[in-house]
């Protein structure tokens, strides 16, 4: 597995995290198009059948996800969805049959899109106190474009989704480096 296998693996995981049927959706119909290839056992998501479970839930999701108090239920639903969709997917454009432990694989899908619908979960009912719901299908509407966007940058160019994670990185450590620096002085000041 190479270096952009791996971003791309992350950055589906990640959308997985905001929009788990979305991310699956584009993965499925990406590999039922011949885009990408899925291996055994999750060729099963080429399947009609499943495309067309997975628009449904999609547009359930997308729908039901920008009405307040219902987006609360859909979070907590999405507890158990999210990450364990962001380990099917994880897995499935890692190679795991081949290239990756399958443990590690699921372990790191479920880390990162846990993460990322931790984040969601925690944030979403501070948007609807304090825009009185107003901003939900503001908030909800970006997600789903985020996670889309993502979602299809890693599958149909996953060098730019390891672009983006390498740029991300740098900028977070040299923010993280200045803040150490002035945290430094700051100290030297008081001294």
């Amino acid at each position: 597995m190479g270096v952009v296998d791996v971003f791309a693996a992350f950055g589906l995981s990640a959308s997985a995290g905001l929009n788990a049927y979305l991310s699956l959706l584009i993965v499925a119909v990406s590999a039922k198009l011949n885009i990408i290839t899925l291996e055994q056992p999750f060729d099963v998501m080429e399947s009609w059948w499943v495309i067309g479970v997975l628009i449904v839930l999609t547009l359930i999701e997308i729908f039901v996800d920008k009405i307040p108090a219902a987006d609360s239920l859909n979070d907590i639903i999405g507890t158990v969805v999210r990450p364990a969709a962001g380990a099917i997917l994880f897995a499935a454009s890692a190679g795991v049959v081949t290239e990756l432990s399958p443990v590690l694989s699921i372990i790191l899908g479920l880390l990162m899109a846990g993460s990322v619908h931790a984040v969601k979960m925690t944030t979403r009912p501070v948007v609807t106190t304090t825009t009185a719901g107003i901003g939900n299908p503001v908030v909800s509407t970006a997600e789903d474009i985020v996670a889309g966007t993502t979602a299809l940058l890693a599958v149909l160019l996953p060098g730019l989704v390891a672009l983006v994670a390498v740029l991300g990185i740098v900028l977070f450590l040299a923010w993280r480096i200045r803040r150490l620096n002035r945290l430094e002085r700051e100290r030297a000041a008081a001294r």
